[in-house]
């Protein structure tokens, strides 16, 4: 079984960049030893000839014709934006 202790549940806060209280850090690191040690169960799991799965359930992902169009959509396309200046989708600023 894999044992996170306090000081590397801290160190995964901190690089996750979650603030988590010192009084939370031992709850922390014992949800994160379940999820490891459960992690190491699944990898005991016989898996030989199982085919990886997308969904679970058997789909073909529909395909569109792949063919040159005319574009100039773009009035179109900007009709569906909350937000759109000059010719372009208009997003808030995310970087300081």
């Amino acid at each position: 079984m894999s044992e996170i202790d306090h000081e590397t549940a801290r160190k995964v806060a901190k690089l996750s960049r979650i603030a988590v209280p010192e009084s939370d850090l031992p709850g922390l690191a014992n949800d994160l030893s379940r999820i490891l040690t459960f992690m190491e169960e699944l990898n005991e799991v016989d898996v030989e000839g199982v085919a990886p799965m997308t969904s679970v359930t058997p789909m073909r992902l529909t395909r569109r014709k792949d063919g040159v169009t005319d574009g100039d959509y773009q009035d179109k396309i900007l009709s569906n934006a909350p937000d759109a200046r000059e010719g372009f989708f208009a997003v808030p600023k995310v970087v300081e």
